[in-house]
């Protein structure tokens, strides 16, 4: 079923959020798709999105207090000051996504988010597309990259950061927000 599903409390939700885990469903109804500011906040969903790549959102969100803890609650000014001990650190810890390239590419970015004139709020915003769409009936009716994702895949990628490619970039703008994937008939379209 590719259309919003109704949940035993009654309301009705996209399907990936309707009951498949009880961390989905509450990331679908409290956070995904609600407005995030604060270059703390999206380093933290930009850095999740690019762990999460090949892998199940589930993981991430499971992994996601640890991944905090681990990356200084995502502060990108202290996680851009990080150096070997750390990289070794992060690499031997269980409780996050042990990848040597996303490991890598995280402190990078930070680096990046640091260096950014205006900071990551403003940069990414920017790339939000005006006005409203019209909503997806289906799954079948969300993009995985749009042209808005793919500038700012591609000025991301002109700043230093990695693992942001338009799919990823994509997914970070319908979690923070900056597009209303949430189907048609889903009662957390119009919440928050």
């Amino acid at each position: 079923m590719s259309g919003p599903v109704t949940g035993a409390d009654g309301r009705a939700r996209c399907p990936w959020g309707a009951g498949t885990s009880a961390e989905y469903t509450a990331y679908h109804d409290d956070e995904w798709g609600r407005p995030v500011h604060g270059d703390r906040a999206l380093f933290e969903r930009i850095s999740l999105e690019a762990f999460q790549s090949g892998l199940s959102w589930l993981t991430i969100l499971r992994k996601r207090e640890a991944f905090r803890a681990a990356f200084a609650g995502f502060d990108p000014a202290a996680v851009a000051k990080f150096g070997t001990d750390d990289e070794a650190r992060l690499l031997a810890d269980a409780g996050i996504v042990r990848n040597r390239a996303k490991v890598a590419a995280t402190i990078a970015n930070a680096r990046a988010v640091v260096a950014l004139d205006g900071g990551l709020d403003g940069l990414l915003w920017s790339f939000a597309p005006p006005g409203d769409r019209p909503a997806p009936r289906t799954l079948d009716d969300v993009p995985p990259v749009t042209p808005e994702s793919v500038a700012m895949a591609k000025a991301l990628k002109q700043r230093g950061f990695r693992f942001v490619g338009p799919t990823t970039a994509y997914a970070l703008m319908q979690a923070t927000g900056m597009v209303n994937d949430h189907l048609a008939g889903c009662s957390f379209r119009t919440a928050g």
